[in-house]
């Protein structure tokens, strides 16, 4: 009962004498302090809110603009054409001697009015500069003259914009032509159909686009008008919250710590210092000082930032026919899991962030417990492992009252969920390359139910100090979880760093109160549910075959000599590496960013086309080296071209799904959409590049390295495969599949890239010798700091 004492202000008791009333000085300090914290977050909201809504202009520039106006007042000019004189009329309409201070503040208020015009025209000025995507698709070194005039746009992005100072002028997602997309289409999946599919479907697109097409693209077409993005919101519930399916594995993702280095080996230590960075993160979110993210392509391009409101303090909360993503403005404490307990850890103490080396002093105590668990606690995240609809139902029967509700409630708000992990992982032992993949299987479901799938985000810290991090995908896209996770890393070992002997820097407030363990009350029938649920997510994880190597003969330096993208020659020789694994082509998906645009998540590049499967026949045909490299050459380049188009809001998929969701709106039926909606994905790639190369220096702490992050198959019988493009030598790949397919595998599909990026950078540099490097022969070190 100590925590229930510790958690009232005050109490009181009635006696034969009066009133007895006992007041906690502690406990009214610590909500004093509370309050004072949370008014100053508001406080700071509205500033930037101000700042952010003058952009580009500065709220100092207003003062500029009337101090400008009385200067030519004063000089008996009237800068304001009669206008002034008419805002004296309508400020005093009965008095006709107009007093020094009436004119003033006439003065003040068309100043106010001009600045306010200059602001719109500004910020019109900005969005049309930003909706210019041509620059994207000209050649380098060759710029237009219309290019040249949109360099503009620094003129007028203003000086050290907040993170949502661009929000407001960034351009809406356009509706593409029903034509276009129809074409694009087409053309996508005529190298993976023969004539007779090819000739049936181009008749459904035909019927399609000459009839019902039109009809659901006038509704797309007032959606546009209506909403800041024409597919969010309907990509985040229908693709995301109404699957009923496991979210572990099927759409949950993970990232890894450095591949070669563990600043600590100390556990809590780690914890501390990450925990600590990730709240520094959240101060610099909660005020705005993060850099809007730019553009990979062009430094002055921004991206919306919409995603990054939802990184803390959210959760993803079970419905039976969909989830809803719920929101906190505020959590000033994290729940920890450890063997079984779940513990609430306040992170401010007296309004401030506690240190380092107080959190760990924390994290040691929780680790030092020897407290069992509560019946059915153990193992009551498995949960959120399972099937949707079950979940629903047990949290709406067992955790909607009493102690069950406040401590689930604890969890869902909580600003993070972190997992202590009494395994030890990372590359490691004398078979380094199969502790990666038990690593990559650990941090995508682990036990199944030592994670909290639903929390936006959860870190693992294990025994040995390694840590990763497990990314719910609904509420955001990978590049933001990324962001987080490079800043994070970057802090904790080049900023906040470690004594000699592992441990956090700074001194421990005794009197820090005790981490607060959950209380749970699980009835047999709970008990059951969770058995059940989590039957069913271990058969999931049980079925995962999971690859990680670090590529490391050549990387994006020397694919940069034969003049060709990085990425398109990694889509290629995923394209040959497939071929050669099924002896087939397949619908490929690879993810492309659509945030250049407001609200913008992602677009699907079709990355076999006509020109990668011309090519990949060639080669292995075996064509002439000089036919080969003429088709990779065209191939690789229309790649960009597709990744370009998606980017700039010209793709095929988001606008077909967005048509077909419409569809059921109406009630129509649309064999052409049904159709297209079906077609399996059995190759999901994506990219993952580094975002904030400023924060590592690769150059002289090479070892200093993540090794990126991975995702789960979408097929049952295809691969998922994650790459990471680092530095000029590396290139790191995370590729799964399903055990229950027989005819696909993690380790023989890593062997088939491998190969196909050999064979690929030989055909377009024959005359240079590869260097001959030992994959993943680096062991890893341990480093003390």
């Amino acid at each position: 009962m100590a925590e229930a004492h510790q958690a009232v202000a005050f109490q009181f008791t009635v006696t034969p004498e009066g009133i007895d009333l006992q007041l906690s000085h502690q406990a009214l300090s610590e909500i004093y302090l509370s309050g004072v914290r949370s008014w100053k977050k508001r406080i700071i909201r509205l500033k930037n809110s101000v700042i952010t809504g003058v952009y580009p202009a500065s709220p100092s520039s207003w003062l500029f603009v009337v101090i400008a106006i009385l200067a030519t007042m004063y000089t008996r000019s009237d800068p304001s054409m009669g206008l002034i004189a008419k805002i004296q009329e309508h400020l005093h309409p009965y008095e006709h001697k107009i007093t020094q201070c009436q004119a003033v503040l006439s003065a003040v208020v068309f100043s106010t009015m001009l600045w306010l015009m200059l602001i719109f025209t500004m910020r019109l000025c900005l969005k049309q500069l930003l909706s210019y995507h041509r620059w994207m698709f000209e050649q380098h070194g060759k710029m237009s003259n219309t290019t040249k005039v949109w360099a503009l746009v620094r003129i007028f992005s203003g000086r050290k914009p907040l993170l949502y100072s661009y929000q407001g002028s960034l351009p809406n997602l356009p509706v593409p032509a029903i034509k276009d997309t129809v074409k694009r289409y087409l053309e996508s999946v005529r190298s993976l159909m023969d004539d007779t599919q090819f000739e049936r479907m181009t008749k459904l697109a035909t019927e399609f686009e000459s009839s019902l097409g039109n009809r659901l693209q006038w509704y797309l077409k007032l959606k546009a008008l209506w909403a800041a993005n024409y597919v969010s919101d309907w990509w985040e519930e229908y693709v995301y919250l109404r699957g009923r399916s496991p979210i572990m594995v099927n759409s949950n993702y993970y990232g890894m710590d450095f591949l070669y280095v563990t600043p600590t080996p100390i556990q809590a230590a780690r914890a501390g210092n990450s925990i600590h960075s990730f709240f520094l993160y959240r101060r610099k979110l909660n005020k705005e000082e993060l850099k809007p993210v730019s553009s990979a392509t062009s430094t002055v391009i921004p991206l919306c930032a919409a995603q990054c409101e939802r990184i803390f303090n959210t959760t993803r909360i079970p419905g039976e026919e969909t989830d809803t993503v719920q929101h906190w403005q505020d959590s000033d404490y994290i729940v920890v899991y450890h063997k079984g307990r779940y513990f609430r850890l306040r992170v401010y103490q007296a309004g401030r962030l506690l240190s380092p080396r107080e959190i760990e002093f924390q994290i040691q105590r929780i680790l030092d417990d020897p407290t069992a668990p509560s019946k059915g606690e153990a193992k009551l995240g498995a949960l959120t492992a399972g099937d949707r609809i079950p979940w629903a139902k047990a949290r709406a029967k067992y955790f909607s009252s009493g102690v069950n509700k406040r401590s689930l409630d604890c969890i869902e708000r909580a600003a993070f969920f972190v997992t202590l992990d009494d395994d030890e992982q990372g590359m490691m032992g004398d078979d380094p390359a199969a502790s990666l993949d038990r690593y990559a299987k650990s941090l995508l479901h682990g036990k199944c139910y030592d994670r909290w799938f639903d929390k936006s985000f959860s870190v693992v810290y294990y025994k040995n100090g390694k840590n990763g991090i497990n990314g719910e995908h609904s509420w955001a896209d990978a590049p933001v979880v990324a962001h987080l996770w490079e800043y994070t890393l970057a802090t904790d070992s080049f900023q906040l760093g470690y004594t000699a002997e592992g441990h956090c820097k700074g001194e421990v407030d005794s009197s820090l109160p005790q981490p607060q363990k959950l209380k749970w009350e699980i009835p047999a029938e709970c008990e059951e549910q969770i058995s059940q649920s989590l039957a069913v997510a271990q058969a999931l994880a049980d079925n995962v075959d999971f690859h990680v190597f670090s590529f490391r003969e050549f990387g994006k330096g020397k694919i940069k000599k034969c003049r060709v993208s990085p990425d398109a020659f990694i889509q290629m020789a995923l394209q040959l590496a497939y071929y050669r694994d099924q002896k087939r082509f397949c619908l490929t998906y690879e993810a492309s960013m659509t945030r250049l645009f407001r609200e913008g998540r992602t677009e699907t590049v079709r990355s076999c086309s006509s020109e990668s499967t011309a090519f990949v026949r060639a080669l292995e045909g075996g064509e002439s080296a000089d036919v080969c490299r003429r088709l990779f050459r065209a191939a690789s380049e229309k790649h960009q071209l597709l990744y370009r188009m998606a980017m700039t809001g010209a793709g095929i998929d988001r606008h077909l799904f967005c048509l077909y969701v419409v569809s059921k709106y109406l009630g129509v039926e649309s064999p052409f959409l049904k159709e297209v909606l079906s077609e399996p994905w059995r190759l999901s790639t994506s990219q993952t590049p580094p975002q904030q190369l400023e924060l590592f220096d690769i150059v002289n702490h090479p070892e200093y390295i993540s090794c990126g992050g991975g995702f789960g198959p979408v097929a049952d019988d295809g691969y998922g495969v994650s790459y990471c493009i680092l530095g000029e030598n590396m290139i790191n790949f995370h590729i799964s599949c399903k055990h229950s397919c027989p005819d696909t595998g993690s380790q023989k599909f890593g062997a088939q890239i491998k190969k196909a990026l050999h064979d690929l950078i030989q055909l377009l540099s024959p005359n240079q010798k590869e260097p001959n490097k030992t994959e993943d022969g680096q062991q890893e070190v341990k480093k003390d700091k």
